[in-house]
């Protein structure tokens, strides 16, 4: 059976704990099911497809991941697109907080809370009402999108806009549950279900790199832990390299790993257009990193306007995605310089455009 242990003291967590409540240290799961590919229900086209790899009890579902893997060509160069945004919120969130509010469901939660600049927000309004729990997410006064804002009043979560929600959200925690995308460690999980897809979707096997956006790192994780698990499994010989692609104005990430750090690098935060990524001391950097280094992995930056044009393009292309979703494009002629033109590429299109198209066109 599976449980949640603490990274930090090795204290076993409770099962509505978002951090360890000894040392306030970060949760994994533990004793996990092996991956099982006889145990795929092929019936299933949804990420609970992968059911017996994900110690979750299933309530409810919006038939969230089964996401397509599109092939795409942007500048000459040819990758995958793992097309995220078309998860029913409109972005890769989906597949975490299915996986966490089924758990927190079935261990007796009621009202859920979470912080977000807009995506984790509105996933949690949507999913938290078909669970019949009550939904209110903190978002910053000063940078959420506003079209995100009325996206997670239209799902029925309820807004608090506060100037340092941080300390507003923990104070919130004493009296609700937190269900935090950042934190929690079945939203990880469920993120690892992309990474089964891609390798199904490929004729199981693994792509050379794997590229995501990455502020606290949840999609970026899923798919290295998801590809891990498949090569414990034996069924795929090594794991994809991992690409951790971040703005220019918000990148720790990327500093650490260019100091072959162990944790993220503090940075002071800039303008960017990536608003989705603007985390400037993610939970579990130590984890990215250590992620980057285990899959030969590396760490790239873009700035505002290599992601404003790489969106551009990719919207010529028929993907209607967020300028959040572009930095990975946007990162596409590093990549080819580092790994060559005959790399196979899985890029995570992780965020629907159609919620700033009003904004932006």
């Amino acid at each position: 059976m599976a449980s949640a242990r603490c990274n930090s003291c090795g204290s076993i967590a409770d099962a509505l704990a978002w951090r360890c409540r000894s040392c306030e240290g970060s949760l994994d799961l533990v004793d996990l099911p092996p991956f099982d590919a006889a145990a795929i229900v092929e019936g299933d086209f949804s990420l609970w497809r992968y059911a017996a790899m994900l110690p979750v009890e299933r309530r409810f579902s919006l038939g969230e991941g089964m996401t397509p893997l599109a092939p795409a060509r942007i500048d000459g160069i040819r990758f995958h697109a793992k097309l995220e945004y078309l998860n029913p919120s409109g972005s890769f969130k989906d597949r975490g907080t299915a996986a966490m509010l089924n758990h927190l469901a079935a261990n007796g939660a009621g009202r859920v809370i979470d912080n977000s600049s807009g995506n984790a927000g509105a996933s949690l309004a949507a999913y938290a009402g078909a669970a019949g729990l009550s939904a209110t997410v903190y978002v910053p006064a000063a940078t959420a999108v506003a079209s995100k804002k009325r996206l997670i009043r239209a799902f029925g979560g309820a807004i608090v806009e506060s100037h340092d929600y941080l300390a507003d959200v923990y104070a919130a925690a004493e009296t609700a549950t937190y269900a935090s995308h950042a934190w929690n460690p079945y939203f990880v999980l469920g993120q690892q279900t992309a990474a089964w897809e891609t390798w199904e979707q490929l004729g199981r096997r693994a792509p050379d790199a794997v590229l995501t956006p990455v502020g606290h790192g949840g999609l970026f994780l899923g798919f290295y832990r998801g590809f891990r698990a498949l090569r414990l499994a034996g069924l795929i010989d090594k794991l994809p390299r991992m690409i951790a692609v971040q703005s220019a104005g918000v990148d720790p990430i990327v500093r650490g790993w260019k100091a072959r750090a162990q944790q993220p690098a503090r940075v002071t935060p800039a303008q960017s257009v990536a608003d989705g990524i603007l985390v400037d001391q993610p939970v579990r950097g130590e984890q990215i990193l250590g992620a980057l280094y285990d899959s030969d992995g590396f760490a790239l930056r873009v700035d505002n306007e290599a992601i404003l044009r790489a969106q551009r393009a990719v919207h010529a292309a028929g993907f209607m995605i967020e300028t959040t979703s572009a930095v990975t494009t946007g990162a596409l002629p590093q990549i080819r310089e580092r790994l060559g033109e005959s790399a196979e590429l899985v890029l995570a299109f992780t965020g629907s455009g159609l919620k700033a198209i009003s904004n932006s066109h």
